[in-house]
């Protein structure tokens, strides 16, 4: 398994925000957490790469919504804010290494952290930054190799992941109040607790599960049910709307 993260940018705090409050990012600890999180992917399993390409992009450091890597191929996004237009272009000489690239192009918008794989079947969400267009376009993309694509409409939330992501065994963490279930029908879902709206971005990696740890109860009920579950500090990347799968793209190296 191979993670690609990204090392913070000095101006993060000048990240995009739509969903929470401005606060003051401290960057030194910020360096620290993603430094702890690289250290935890690897205790995981992963080998870790840390690329420096977007470093004069605020938001650089949230690697995931610059591309969706699957087994067969690698997607290229098109970013739903100008902002953050030229991070995967840059992304590309690395994720060549790996995959064949395929791209989505404006007017088509579609970033990484609406797109959830479980399995055959990829969930995308038609959010703030994702439009039916970028999920049209991504699933001419994907058909031919075999995924069913579905599209989920998010509210109140930035990305689909902020409100949803699959556990090891298939199971779905959901924010009911950030997304419309209906489109969740043949999948088996867990709410996280009221008090802990921000609870269901988790990352499975390796059998086990990664949390944030201003989401104690969430943490301990997925221990209750038996999954093996690390927690860390991510203060510094929520303020600008990150969460924990945002700051990698996770995949198998198939070289």
């Amino acid at each position: 398994m191979l993670a690609l993260t990204h090392i913070p940018s000095p101006t993060l705090d000048h990240g995009q925000r739509t969903h929470v409050a401005r606060e003051v990012v401290d960057y030194e600890l910020a360096l620290r957490q993603h430094a702890d999180y690289c250290r935890m992917l690897r205790e995981c399993g992963a080998e870790v790469e840390t690329l420096d390409v977007n470093c004069d992009q605020p938001d650089g450091t949230f690697i995931e919504d610059t591309a969706v890597v699957l087994d067969e191929i690698a997607v290229l996004t098109s970013m739903g804010t100008a902002a953050r237009r030229m991070e995967p272009s840059r992304i590309e000489p690395e994720l060549r290494k790996y995959r064949e690239i395929e791209r989505i192009e404006p007017p088509a918008n579609l970033e990484g952290g609406d797109v959830l794989r479980i399995g055959r079947t990829i969930l995308i969400g038609l959010s703030e930054r994702t439009n039916i267009s970028g999920v049209q376009a991504f699933e001419s993309i994907v058909r031919r190799f075999g995924y069913r694509v579905l599209p989920v409409q998010v509210r109140q939330c930035l990305h689909l992941k902020t409100a949803c992501t699959a556990l090891p065994d298939g199971r779905l963490l959901i924010n009911p109040s950030w997304m419309e279930l209906k489109s969740l029908h043949g999948f088996d879902t867990l709410a996280v607790a009221d008090d802990e709206p921000w609870a269901a971005n988790t990352l499975p990696i390796n059998n086990r599960v990664l949390i944030s740890s201003a989401n104690p109860q969430t943490a301990e009920m997925l221990r209750r049910l038996s999954f093996d579950v690390c927690t860390l500090s991510l203060s510094e990347f929520a303020k600008v709307e990150g969460c924990v799968t945002c700051l990698s793209l996770l995949f198998r190296n198939s070289q």
